[in-house]
């Protein structure tokens, strides 16, 4: 059921959680006790709390809270912190906020995954800079896409331009260099991280019309690193090319944090 502020989580704040659903979230790959990129998805809990709830957010006690819900340091899982104020009702969220820290945990998927076949839907995030709780649109299009034979959906503007998958960013290759698409999207801490590598890369506008000159297509996030795709709508991409597997490597290569 997972622990709230280091203790018990009562019903009556999880029934919160999902009745008014107003908070955000980081997921993390928790492997033997620490994390690639630890100090982004804190600082992520703590920009989004500004945002979300207008308050800072003691990221000592965040820390101390993973450490409390992950006492084995050995093995690997996916943790899960979710800040939220169960206090906080529909009719006046501007009210004052105390925001609390959820942390869930559940097996991590093992890695790497087979390549993802995705489909294009017009669709733009609301607060898209923020990794906010409110997944129902993204996840109804995941569902959507997988009805019709896909693995999930990618979110591209009514002229085309591409942001990001449902719970990923995306990344292409060009022959010579990654290319991230620059539309408003999540800043996930995998991009950011794999942004700092000596890999060569760049950030421009991508559209869905320049899919067919690009070699290699990519998906990243937190509980898997570097995912390759094999298709986006009816454009192929080679699951096994070179770049995909150098940006892998160079992930792998990222020191994880320590939680203590």
């Amino acid at each position: 059921m997972g622990e709230l502020d280091g203790g018990p989580v009562s019903t009556d704040a999880l029934a919160s959680l999902a009745l008014t659903g107003y908070g955000h979230f980081t997921t993390m790959r928790v492997e033997n006790g620490a994390v690639r990129g630890l100090g982004l998805h804190l600082d992520r809990l703590a920009r989004d709390c500004r945002a979300v709830f207008g308050t800072a957010l003691d990221l000592d006690a965040v820390r101390a809270h993973l450490r409390h819900a992950l006492p084995d340091a050995e093995g690997t899982v996916i943790a899960r912190v979710t800040v939220f104020d169960p206090a906080l009702g529909l009719a006046h969220p501007a009210a004052p906020a105390h925001p609390r820290v959820l942390v869930t945990t559940r097996p991590a998927p093992e890695v790497p995954q087979p390549p993802l076949r995705v489909r294009p839907v017009t669709y733009l995030r609301q607060v898209a800079a923020v990794k906010h709780t409110g997944l129902f649109e993204s996840l109804h299009l995941r569902r959507a896409a997988q009805l019709e034979g896909f693995d999930d959906a990618l979110f591209v503007s009514p002229d085309g331009e591409i942001s990001e998958g449902a719970t990923w960013n995306i990344g292409f290759h060009d022959g010579e260099r990654v290319l991230w698409p620059q539309a408003e999207q999540l800043p996930g801490t995998t991009r950011e991280l794999l942004s700092r590598t000596t890999v060569v890369q760049h950030t421009g506008p991508v559209t869905l019309a320049q899919l067919p000159s690009l070699r290699a297509a990519f998906a990243t996030n937190a509980a898997v690193g570097v995912r390759p795709l094999a298709a986006i709508g009816s454009v192929r991409f080679p699951a096994d090319h070179p770049a995909v597997t150098e940006l892998q490597d160079a992930y792998a290569r990222i020191a994880p944090e320590a939680l203590r």
